[in-house]
């Protein structure tokens, strides 16, 4: 087994999950079996009781592990599927250590930091990298670790020693460091800065690790001086000096690794030139060229709480550009905070109120994600009510689904107290009830996780269409609250249609509005598992419903579900089935290389 670790240094944020994750994605292309590790040293067990606020969004596996939303972008990237241990936290070692200790596994020696936590993450990596992830038996050929957080963190120091004394572990050879620094461009000198990264190097290499190289991060490319400096001050060679500077869309890059020769210098590192070949990533240049010249917009209105973190909704972002992309439409995102919807908004700030009600009825579509507690509820009940009078495209995902459904009860049913056991436990009318197998006392890891199995109920309903007319779909859940089956007969009788079950029959996974343009509610998170080659069938519905592709994506000879599993490479350039027989609204305030917007302001997707 070979080794790849990525580090960070100078700040957070500069991107080590996309820059793991296209080192990846080069080395797959050179014909190695790839899995991944991710690093987190807090203190946690896992992200499952993180608000979103302090750590994006939380991502989740299909055996249920609640983890970084870096594991996501592994998935994403290299089209594997990764368990809950890939995911390696401070509490996960501490307590995998204390119970040993418990148990008297160590003959009653004192239990410290070094050696017995720095063996048991080295142990960890190794155990874990043995896994297969890519469906295929036998262990990968290269695990990928990507250590959070920033070098010099007091936090990280146990991990830190223990991948410096991993290096001898496993010997020369099997072992490459790439480390990811900034390469800043002061405004009033206007040159590139090498100071930032030099200390963090030097910060690296006191505290026992040396980086074979670096992955410098910039607006621009670096300038070859700068190069030759870095090279000497930081003891790496100027061929394995890489820059990640600033690009349209990080599906570039894997693309800028390439081209920079980044896979021959991990290569000739890890003893593996022999073995590999040169990358193919002819669908890579031809998804990233294909995004760069997308025009005609498609505006979706995402109805949230957590609208000013757009790492807190990442996977839906993806899915949804996974999914605009194949519809060969240009993805504008309109942040909606759905505080900002209800009526105590109107009172209080006007302006806010009448924005998010302008923002909502501009869109071509609407998705309402997942979320919990009961702060902005009522906006996320409007959306969907708005969505569903007006005949607008919607998607509502877990919370999202269950708000569509008080609404319908409390406005087609005319069920007025209809609400949700969540947020009011005294409900005569709970559409909404607590499931039996969660808990009510412990938060972490008792809601109803992973891949569960939907069957579709309906065969001929714009969902199983979507999914390719198949009879039941596996698809990723979080959730504690579900739909009361008691009242889907009510329901149904209502026109609301249940589509798909479990397999008991009791639990409510799909809804749909039959002669609605596309109402679909699901109980699931269907974009834990779009993928840029494999779109999200419900989200390609979204999109294609809301640029007037829907009727042709849902032809018996061409299912969405085709649509998202078969783009093609054509002459260079990526093709797609759907036809340009629809176009989705232009709108003065559309934006550029295909970024989202926030109430304004530009967030990259």
């Amino acid at each position: 087994m070979k080794y790849v670790l990525v580090t960070g240094g100078v700040v957070s944020g500069l991107g080590k999950g996309v820059t793991a994750s296209s080192i990846g994605v080069v080395l797959k292309a050179c014909g190695l079996r790839i899995t991944s590790i991710k690093i987190d040293p807090y203190l946690n067990t896992d992200a499952g009781t993180m608000s979103p606020f302090e750590h994006g969004e939380v991502f989740v596996l299909d055996d249920g592990g609640e983890v970084d939303l870096d594991l996501g972008n592994y998935e994403r990237f290299l089209d594997i599927k990764l368990t809950r241990d890939n995911n390696i936290t401070t509490g996960k070692i501490y307590q995998s250590v204390l119970e040993k200790e418990r148990k008297g596994e160590y003959l009653g020696k004192t239990v410290q930091v070094v050696p017995h936590i720095t063996n048991a993450i080295q142990d960890w990596i190794e155990r874990v990298a043995a896994v297969p992830v890519d469906g295929k038996e036998g262990p990968a050929d290269v695990c990928v670790i990507e250590l959070g957080g920033t070098i010099g963190d007091i936090e990280s120091m146990p991990f830190i020693e223990a991948l410096g004394q991993f290096s001898y572990r496993v010997g020369a050879g099997n072992f490459c460091l790439v480390h990811v620094s900034l390469v800043p461009v002061l405004n009033v000198v206007g040159e590139q800065k090498t100071k930032p990264t030099q200390h963090s190097v030097r910060g690296l290499r006191g505290l026992g690790l040396t980086p074979n190289m670096l992955a410098c991060r910039s607006t621009k490319v670096l300038e070859e001086n700068v190069k030759d400096k870095l090279s000497q001050f930081c003891h790496v060679p100027a061929a394995n000096i890489f820059t990640l500077y600033d690009v349209s869309n990080i599906w570039h890059i894997p693309l800028l690794l390439r081209d920079q020769k980044a896979h021959n210098a991990i290569l000739k590192v890890l003893n593996l030139e022999s073995v590999a070949r040169e990358p193919k990533l002819d669908e890579w240049v031809a998804r990233a060229t294909l995004y760069d010249t997308l025009q005609d917009e498609v505006r979706i209105a995402m109805v949230g709480k957590y609208t000013g973190l757009a790492d807190s909704y990442l996977s839906v972002l993806k899915a949804l550009l996974h999914a605009s992309v194949s519809c060969h439409k240009k993805l504008v995102v309109d942040w909606v905070a759905s505080t900002d919807l209800e009526d105590s908004t109107a009172k209080e700030a006007p302006d806010a109120y009448n924005r998010a009600w302008s923002l909502l009825k501009g869109a071509d579509g609407v998705l309402v994600p997942g979320g919990f507690g009961d702060r902005g509820v009522k906006g996320k009940m409007m959306a969907a009510k708005y969505a569903r009078e007006n005949n607008v495209p919607y998607l509502g995902i877990c919370l999202g689904m269950q708000l569509a459904v008080v609404d319908f009860a409390r406005h087609v049913m005319n069920f007025p107290d209809a609400d949700s056991a969540e947020f009011n436990p005294d409900t005569k009318t709970p559409c909404v009830i607590f499931m039996p197998e969660g808990s009510t006392t412990h938060m972490g890891g008792t809601m109803r996780l992973g891949s569960r199995r939907t069957f579709f109920e309906v065969t001929d309903c714009t969902s199983a269409k979507l999914y390719g007319d198949i009879k039941f779909v596996d698809e990723r859940h979080r959730h504690r609250y579900e739909v009361n089956p008691d009242m889907v007969p009510a329901f149904e009788k209502a026109g609301l249609q249940f589509v798909g079950k479990d397999e008991t029959g009791k639990r409510m996974e799909i809804i749909e509005i039959p002669n609605h343009r596309f109402f679909v509610g699901v109980q699931f998170h269907p974009e834990f598992k779009s993928t840029p080659s494999k779109p999200s069938p419900l989200f390609v519905g979204l999109i294609a419903a809301s640029c007037g592709q829907l009727d042709w994506v849902l032809r018996d000879d061409c299912s969405g579900h085709t649509v998202a599993a078969k783009q093609t490479i054509s002459n260079g350039s990526l093709s797609s089935p759907v036809r340009e027989n629809g176009h989705a609204k232009k709108q003065a305030n559309g934006t550029a290389n295909g970024s989202c917007h926030a109430n304004g302001n530009g967030k990259h997707c």
